[in-house]
């Protein structure tokens, strides 16, 4: 009989990477768009991995890019439909890198 100790190296890399869902979203500048467009993820207990939000000087239009991890292809393009969804979002495109 082997007492052998597994490898706990063996088992992470054999774990597949992880997805991470990209969004990016232009809408107009507004007091409270970008919190609706964060009550999204907040409803259903996610953090964002990043998020990032960038007014052009002059401009009225926002731009914002949202990374998200720990969730999967149906719950992304849901997301990004009721993104699409927000008055004052004029354009969602959703990814994925992993």
């Amino acid at each position: 009989m082997s007492s052998a100790v597994p490898n706990p190296f063996h088992s992470l890399a054999a774990r597949p990477a992880a997805e991470i869902w990209c969004f990016a979203l232009q809408a107009e500048a507004s007091a409270g768009l970008m919190a609706r467009v964060l009550e999204l993820f907040a409803k259903r207990n996610l953090v964002p991995a990043r998020w990032h939000a960038t007014l052009p000087h002059g401009s009225s239009e926002l731009t914002m890019d949202i990374q998200v991890a720990q969730i999967d292809r149906d719950l992304a393009h849901y997301i990004a439909r009721c993104m699409r969804q927000i008055v004052g979002v004029s354009a969602v495109l959703v990814s994925v890198k992993g």
